[in-house]
């Protein structure tokens, strides 16, 4: 087998990355298949699941990205609603509050949010929208970042984008007229820019038009891997956080 594998990387390196991404999918769609069918707690289930998602998200993700479960929360003392898997700055925005699993995560530092479901339906992908929508309507600072050479404007604040990763898809025509239903309906802050079914099913909206993208059934795992890989490398570094915006609402002053 290794001589027949050194050859078809010699003689079609193209091939053989594909059925290797490919025989990683099927092995990641048997992990959350085991999680499916052998926890009995649904909340201890949906734990398991999120975390191989955060696992294979760590193991594809440069080391300038963190990736958790967490909430977000902004300079006025808002939060959003748990969840599920956040990609964020780690590297200028520390975390808050951190107590084992549990941490808050600035909304000046989130790039990704996405929920991890069994399913990919309406019910999921609306639930998702919602979720998306807790974070994107909080605040976020931005303030000039100083250099050797002086100074950059304050940068826009990002972005951030929301997905829905699932195991199976439960639509039977797949990307047809029950999820164009579903995906017209969520707008504004509960948009969804990208999608994954493990079973092979993916999409987003990555393009510069925001036109809908389908990716390949056959490796829609890693389709989907590296087309957030690019948008993550198109939206750069997170602007620089007003820590003096946090520091007014969250110090308690004592009056003797």
């Amino acid at each position: 087998m290794a001589n027949n594998l050194n050859e078809l990387s010699e003689t079609n390196g193209r091939q053989f990355l594909q059925e290797a991404f490919y025989i990683q999918q099927e092995l990641f769609g048997k992990k959350l298949q085991l999680a499916a069918q052998s926890i009995t707690h649904p909340g201890r289930q949906g734990d398991v699941t999120e975390n191989h998602f955060v696992e294979l998200l760590r193991q594809y993700l440069p080391c300038r990205y963190s990736v958790d479960s967490a909430i977000i929360i902004d300079c006025e003392g808002n939060t959003s609603d748990q969840i599920d898997v956040v990609i964020y700055d780690h590297q200028y925005t520390p975390t808050l509050l951190d107590q084992k699993a549990h941490k808050y995560v600035t909304a000046e530092a989130v790039y990704v949010v996405i929920e991890v479901k069994p399913l990919f339906n309406k019910v999921y992908f609306e639930y998702a929208a919602d979720k998306a929508a807790s974070v994107r309507k909080l605040k976020q600072t931005s303030i000039e970042i100083i250099h050797a050479g002086g100074t950059h404007p304050p940068k826009a604040p990002l972005d951030i984008i929301a997905g829905l990763v699932t195991a199976k898809m439960s639509w039977k025509d797949g990307w047809g007229n029950a999820f164009s239903n579903a995906f017209e309906s969520c707008i504004g802050k509960r948009k969804i820019n990208f999608g994954l079914a493990v079973d092979g099913y993916s999409f987003d909206t990555f393009e510069k038009d925001g036109a809908l993208t389908r990716g390949p059934k056959e490796n829609a795992l890693i389709f989907s891997l590296f087309r957030l890989l690019g948008k993550l490398q198109k939206m750069g570094t997170v602007p620089a956080i007003d820590w003096s915006a946090y520091a007014s609402n969250y110090s308690l002053i004592r009056k003797d």
